[in-house]
């Protein structure tokens, strides 16, 4: 149902003192837009990520599967393991944690698991898989992305999976954005954990995006799914072990869906970093980036995919510059690009800039050119802004409104990962007229509010 678009200062007010996010209650107030792809788009050739040693000197940062290595595997010694990662989960010198955990000594890693794009990240966004056996190291890999539902949910752990090992560890590769899915395969496996009597473990990693970072709106509950899994801003500032903390206390829907005596004999680990502080962002870290999935190749398309992906889930804007820098190019089917750099460059975003920019076509031989958009204050930047802004625009240069005109499934769809029902309906209602200023300042004190509401779940500062 739609919500009116402006409320009175007390009434604004009082529903933000009683506001909550995530674990909070969030209430039901504009929520965060997620990009189009559930963790990326269409990818790429499958392609299997396992790099060689680091040369000296070794980044500052040492990861959880590093601490885990460093404490002599005391935590997982004697226990039957299981392993939910991807190609970004290797330790700081780029060898695999299947490898990891294969060659310790007195470890026994009996079987993998995986979520979207599979433990190689060889299958594209979406694409459903059965359960396998991994040809290169002989161990089962559990699909936690069969789409074959146990207890309503599609991407859960059955007791069938579950029941050879007697913990699971997850070391899985966030972008510090709400709708990319390895944050909901944590979750999830970490209720399917609590109701089968398993201890889970997390290798926390860091948010790319650094601790301090947070932006757009709050998940409405109704529309919690696969790409919102946790009510929290768009741009949520925290790690997986932190995420996964926060997911153990908190009541459904934000938290995980078990019974308090579930709840109660649950057992979470998480493995933190050292040396990883919430201001680091990725280059900081000294960490090489790996792939997380075909649209997030590097560190630019992670600041890109808040940046740009929803104001591309509709309307006439795509992302890209020819087959290059995805989330970071921006063009419209309509509109000359002179004409459209101009319009951009006359939107009030902090912290970005656009230039034009040429580049190889791998699909024609021919160069393209596209507007891409840079950072040029990170600390002004506001990672969604750029993405509403597209929206309104959309509506401003085409001859009917895209949000208006979109079928329902797309506009559920669209709902879905931007987490906000109110926004969507005023969008359509209003179109280019939408008073955008009114959402984004409600979206940052509501971002400020669980910011520092979700502090008791920081493991660094």
């Amino acid at each position: 149902m739609a919500v009116p678009e402006r409320v009175s200062a007390v009434r604004f007010l009082v529903a933000l003192a009683t506001a909550t996010f995530g674990l909070f209650g969030c209430a039901a107030t504009p929520a965060a837009p997620p990009t189009r792809p559930t963790a990326a788009p269409a990818n790429p050739p499958a392609r299997v990520y396992f790099t060689p040693p680091r040369a000296d000197p070794a980044p500052r940062v040492m990861l959880g599967i590093d601490v885990l290595e460093a404490d002599g595997f005391a935590v997982v010694r004697g226990k039957r393991l299981g392993l939910l990662t991807h190609p970004a989960g290797v330790n700081r010198n780029g060898i695999s944690t299947i490898d990891v955990l294969r060659r310790a000594p007195g470890i026994k890693l009996v079987a993998l698991y995986a979520g979207e794009h599979g433990v190689y990240g060889a299958l594209p966004a979406e694409k459903k898989y059965p359960d396998q056996i991994d040809p290169r190291t002989g161990l089962m890999v559990y699909s936690l992305y069969s789409g074959v539902a146990y207890k309503g949910k599609s991407f859960k752990a059955s007791p069938a999976q579950l029941k050879d090992i007697d913990a699971l560890i997850v070391d899985l590769q966030d972008i510090g954005t709400r709708s990319y899915t390895f944050t909901s395969a944590m979750k999830l496996a970490l209720e399917a954990c609590f109701e089968n009597g398993k201890e889970l473990i997390v290798l926390d990693r860091p948010n790319p995006l650094g601790g301090l970072k947070v932006d757009g709106p709050p998940l409405d509950a109704k529309w919690m799914s696969y790409v919102g899994a946790f009510r929290v801003p768009y741009v949520h500032g925290l790690t997986m072990g932190e995420l996964a903390r926060l997911a153990r206390d908190a009541q459904a829907p934000g938290g995980i869906d078990v019974t308090p005596a579930q709840r109660a004999a649950g057992k979470l680990t998480v493995i933190p970093m050292r040396g990883w502080t919430r201001s680091m962002r990725w280059p900081e870290t000294g960490l090489t980036w790996v792939p997380t999935s075909g649209g997030i190749q590097d560190y630019a398309a992670v600041i890109g995919y808040p940046m740009t992906g929803l104001g591309t889930y509709l309307g006439g804007f795509r992302s890209g510059v020819g087959s290059e820098h995805i989330f970071r190019g921006v063009s419209h089917k309509t509109t000359p690009r002179e004409a459209l750099e101009k319009e951009l460059r006359a939107l009030p975003v902090a912290g970005v800039r656009f230039r034009t920019i040429s580049v190889p076509n791998t699909k024609t031989g021919k160069p393209a050119v596209g507007i891409y958009t840079e950072i040029s204050d990170f600390d002004a930047w506001q990672p969604t802004e750029l993405g509403f802004q597209l929206m309104r625009l959309a509506c401003k240069l085409e001859p009917k409104n895209p949000f208006a005109a979109a079928k329902p499934g797309e506009v559920n769809g669209f709902i879905r990962h931007l987490g906000s029902e109110a926004f969507v309906r005023a969008l359509q209602r209003d179109g280019a007229r939408i008073d955008l200023g009114f959402w984004l300042k409600q979206w940052r004190e509501q971002a400020r509010v669980y910011q520092e509401q979700s502090k008791r779940y920081w493991l660094y500062r």
